[in-house]
């Protein structure tokens, strides 16, 4: 996932290159960055000092866009479009810095300013949006557009900003202008309430067992976790397991005992679905209310409408017809799946019906009887160390790549270690840091951000008066939450979680090898159903028999994995499709019909309109979508509004995109560097469409996909 963060511009400035001066350092967002690489001095940074520096930032863009309104020069590209995308540098650098940390690391005392920092953010953004006279400015640069003589990034700027102007209001009225901005604060702040409760239903459940007979058939790693875990609740002699991914998806899919796996199921499909503090059902109605009225504000019948008109899929109907072309081959496999499972269970004497929290330990079942294959085997051979180390060779044959492990670099919390990124000549890309372990203040799932985008600056030697150019590089974070080991074994990570690792590293790589000059079109600042494309394509190379051999190596003998477990786990790839379409395209569908509705009656109960959305799909009962509605961040809280079906969108292209290396080779040279300067380079520089034929020669096609996932012949 790539963690989006809504501002009207990212001119994330580097600290260091800065000229101007502040008057105090007792604020170290109000100083240049005196740390490797001008990263953020997270040593030095404490909650206090963010309200003042924002507060400082947004008085410093107000005085460049007053600057901006007050010119009397003939508006143009160069005084009114960079000047404005570069006028917030202060105020993104705090509140990028801000977002992020609160995201993965939400301490007590940045929780207690997040909704100062929110409101304060949210009317700052729509003062700017609302502006008439600074539209105005813009409005003059792109009428006149055509005959400004700009090149193909300056034209999407141009674009970019001028379409985000009229999306956030500029042309409305000020009874609507009035409208949209209460809507707009509130949006902002029930999205964070939001994304607090779904963290905080998250870590408040733990399913404590008692015995060890009851963990029969659960990894000796995962015991020794929940052993740790345990410890750390004082519940000493006892086994914790937690609703964190790492360990609720292999329990279930190695417990034998079925109460368990139900107890821990539900936990997990019912968070903020109780009726207590942290329900979210009444938020989730009034988001969808409120941003229904926004899009009508606008004149679009739904949200989905508004949100997709700057997206590759354009309209919601595209978008659905994409979904409805994978959803029934993946729901006819997915019910074939279904009935080998409940075969099994009666085979084995059994005589209960298949229920969702039996599908991951029945299907494991299978794949050990088809393939002889199962997670405990493979589990020595994918320490995390080794992942990391398969992740920068895959980067270093592709790219020629060099990771630099720094320990002078700050972090923002112990968990987290810095790399410098080099080219194969040994010049700077970027600061990558990797965020490996799962916490309490920390958000759910895995995603990519940054701490400053790169772009480049135009800088004027005092000496000599001559003007350069100076290139300012990315800072770019990894964020996981996998299960910390136990004392006296490595990390051990399940396939699910070496995929992981893969598909954000492409995202990583997407904003690490941006060659951009402005930051709101660099790196990843590009639609979802676009940004998703570079980090799924990663995920192609984690399993090829040639990279596995590269790193899957057992972390106590150091042998390579044996070429029998890589034949298996390549003929089982395949395995359990069905499910895992269905699973994700029923939340991609269900996303859809909440921001599809037209009107703005708020919606009854939350709980019915899922299941009455489900049963229109055919979903079959013993699959949930991956995301409930009470849970689902990332429509309801991360930037996928009406773009969950970007996963999907996005595998399409990837497929497509991949044939290529098949057809010319896995490592290509002249293949790699064509997808690097076509699509990893250029951001939202160009046509998106047009970006990807360059690369492939043709639009892309959904058969690539279909066959690779086992869902045509």
């Amino acid at each position: 996932m790539k963690k989006i963060i809504f501002m009207l511009s990212l001119g994330l400035t580097l600290a260091a290159c800065n000229n101007k001066k502040s008057n105090s350092c007792d604020n170290p967002f109000l100083c240049r960055y005196d740390t490797p690489f001008g990263v953020p001095p997270f040593n030095k940074i404490a909650p206090s000092h963010f309200i003042p520096a924002l507060e400082e930032g947004i008085k410093q863009q107000n005085v460049v866009i007053d600057s901006i309104i007050n010119s009397t020069a003939m508006p143009d590209f160069e005084n009114t479009i960079v000047a404005y995308e570069f006028s917030s540098e202060l105020f993104d650098r705090v509140y990028l810095t801000f977002e992020n940390l609160r995201s993965c690391d939400a301490t007590s005392s940045l929780d207690s300013i997040s909704g100062e920092i929110v409101k304060r953010v949210s009317k700052h953004n729509n003062d700017i949006s609302l502006n008439a006279g600074l539209f105005d400015k813009i409005k003059q640069v792109y009428e006149r557009k055509d005959e400004l003589g700009l090149n193909r990034e300056q034209l999407m700027l141009l674009e970019k900003t001028y379409k985000s102007f009229v999306r956030n209001g500029a042309n409305l009225n000020e009874e609507q202008k009035a409208e949209i901005r209460r809507i707009n604060e509130r949006l902002s702040l029930l999205e964070l309430e939001f994304e607090t409760k779904v963290r905080n239903e998250t870590n408040a459940f733990k399913l404590v067992v008692d015995r060890i007979e009851d963990c029969e058939g659960v990894p000796q790693s995962l015991i020794d976790a929940a052993a740790e875990t345990a410890k750390q609740n004082e519940l000493e002699g006892k086994y914790v397991f937690t609703l964190d991914r790492a360990s609720i998806f292999p329990f279930l899919q190695t417990a034998k005992n079925r109460d368990l796996r139900e107890k821990i199921f539900k936990g997990y499909i019912m968070r903020c679905n109780n009726g207590n503090a942290d329900d979210t059902k009444k938020d989730i109605t009034e988001l969808v209310v409120l941003r229904t009225q926004k899009a009508q504000i606008f004149g679009y019948k739904n949200y989905a409408e508004y949100a997709l008109e700057n997206k590759m899929a354009k309209t919601p109907e595209a978008a659905i017809q994409l979904l409805l072309q994978i959803w029934e081959p993946a729901l006819q496999l997915a019910k074939q799946e279904a009935a080998d499972i409940q075969r099994m269970i009666f085979e084995s004497g059994e005589q209960f019906k298949l229920e969702p929290w039996d599908w991951s330990y029945y299907a494991e079942k299978i794949r050990t009887a088809k393939y002889d294959l199962n997670e405990e085997m493979l589990l020595p051979y994918f320490s995390l160390d080794n992942v990391m180390q398969g992740i920068f060779d895959v980067a270093l044959k592709l790219y020629g790549l060099q990771f630099i492990k720094h320990n002078d670099i700050p972090v923002y919390n112990e968990d987290v270690v810095a790399y410098e990124v080099q080219e194969a000549d040994g010049k700077h890309v970027g600061i990558l840091y990797f965020d490996f372990y799962v916490r309490p203040t920390k958000g759910v799932g895995a995603w990519m951000t940054e701490f400053r985008t790169q772009h480049r600056i135009c800088t004027k030697d005092k000496t000599t008066s001559e003007t350069k150019t100076v290139d300012v590089r990315p800072v770019v974070s990894l964020v996981f939450n996998f299960a910390r080991p136990a004392a006296d074994k490595p990390t051990l990570l399940n396939l699910d979680e070496v995929s992981t690792v893969f598909h954000e590293f492409g995202h990583a790589l997407n904003g690490l090898l941006s060659d951009c000059t402005y930051p709101s079109v660099a790196g990843t600042n590009t639609p979802t159903d676009f940004v998703e494309l570079p980090s799924q394509i990663m995920e192609n190379w984690a399993l090829l028999p040639e990279v596995l051999n590269m790193y899957a190596r057992h972390y106590e003998t150091g042998e390579n994995i044996p070429n029998e477990l890589v034949n298996k786990i390549n003929e089982s790839k395949k395995f359990n499709q069905g499910f895992i379409n269905v699973e994700l395209l029923a939340a991609a569908l269900l996303d859809m019909a909440y921001h599809t509705r037209s009107t703005t009656e708020p919606i009854a109960d939350i709980n019915k309109f899922e299941k009455d959305e489900m049963l229109k799909t055919g979903l079959i009962p013993q699959i949930v979508p991956r995301y409930r509605s009470t849970y689902f961040k990332h429509v309801f809280s991360g930037g996928y509004t009406a773009g969950y079906y970007s996963y999907r969108w996005s595998a399409v292209l990837d497929a497509d995109a991949f044939e290529a290396f098949v057809e010319k080779g896995y490592f290509d040279k002249a293949t790699a560097t064509s997808f690097r300067k076509n699509i990893l380079e250029r951001g939202y520089t160009d046509d998106l469409m047009k970006l990807y034929i360059d690369f492939r020669g043709h639009s892309p096609n959904v058969y690539p996909l279909l066959k690779r996932e086992g869902l045509k012949q």
